[in-house]
């Protein structure tokens, strides 16, 4: 009975060893970029035109970031500033729409015409090299077959658990999966710099005074060219009373002086494809623990406008 015992004990131990050894799986490259952003993603890329090993590792479910996350509309100024892989993701863009089966609901010469000002999309060449615009699902399709080609393995649903350093390089990291990646170098390129700071290096968060750096546009702004409302808006919860307090999100005061620093961020939110076509609609359905009053602002700007 006690050699039955000790048999079942190293066999237990066994099993639990080899799951050990499967949850903290280990893979190793030269260069190991942390998140599956656009930039992470051209990272990987321009790494393997050069002959090298990557991997990505993302948190998410999906590569490109705000590409593919929802902002199909780039904030570009200079279209002519850009260049090298981000380029190619663009005139990927514009190859695809360049095929009359990509338009669904509208022709490309009407999309041009009426929503870009241009003439047509047949006599616009520079619009038929690259496209600025675009279904975020495409983007996502992009940068999927783009990984592919560059054959590098990208890995979901990873989050940071720790860092491991040998002075001041990093030469490992865990996630809460258990997964271990090794590498000569990492790229942190993520949004929020998770693996940066868990490595300790240095950072600020918030804006910076004017004064910190010699600078003109820096801090606090009262005032923009753009992006202020244009058109009064009632701050109260009961319009017209200011006994009754403010709305979600509006702060008492000023807003500070024009010029000084402060640790505040820019706001998250989610970018929605809305549609005017009702075959192409999803019905938009209030989320757990929905407060109409969080977004009683927006709704009281739509209706001054």
């Amino acid at each position: 009975m006690k050699t039955q015992l000790n048999l079942l004990c190293c066999l237990l131990s066994l099993c639990l060893r080899g799951s050990a050894i499967h949850s903290a799986e280990t893979i190793e490259s030269d260069i190991c970029v942390y998140g599956g952003t656009s930039g992470g993603v051209a990272a990987a890329v321009q790494t393997a035109r050069l002959g090298r090993t990557a991997v990505i590792v993302e948190s998410g479910r999906h590569p490109g970031g705000l590409s593919s996350g929802g902002l199909g509309a780039t904030d570009i100024g200079n279209k002519s500033a850009i260049g090298g892989i981000s380029r190619e993701f663009y005139a990927r863009v514009a190859k695809h729409y360049a095929n009359d089966r990509a338009w669904t609901f509208e022709t490309r010469d009407d999309y041009f015409q009426h929503r870009r000002g241009s003439q047509t999309a047949a006599s616009d060449a520079k619009a038929l090299q690259t496209m600025w615009t675009f279904e975020p699902r495409v983007a996502e399709d992009i940068f999927f077959r783009m990984i592919n080609e560059a054959k590098k393995p990208i890995y979901f649903d990873q989050r940071l658990a720790s860092v491991k350093k040998q002075n001041a390089r990093i030469v490992e990291i865990a996630m809460e999966s258990g997964k271990v990646f090794r590498a000569k170098m990492f790229i942190d390129a993520s949004y929020e710099g998770d693996l940066m700071a868990r490595a300790g290096v240095s950072y600020t968060v918030g804006r910076e005074a004017n004064a910190q750096y010699g600078e003109t546009l820096n801090g606090i702004r009262a005032e923009t060219p753009k992006h202020q409302f244009i058109v009064p808006v009632d701050p109260y919860l009961r319009p017209g009373d200011p006994n009754s307090g403010l709305l979600p999100f509006i702060q008492r005061g000023d807003g500070g002086v024009p010029g000084d620093g402060d640790r505040r961020v820019q706001t998250y939110n989610y970018r929605l494809c809305f549609t005017t076509h009702a075959q192409n609609r999803k019905p938009i359905e209030p989320p757990p623990n929905y407060d109409p009053a969080r977004y009683e602002l927006l709704a009281r700007y739509l209706e001054a406008l």
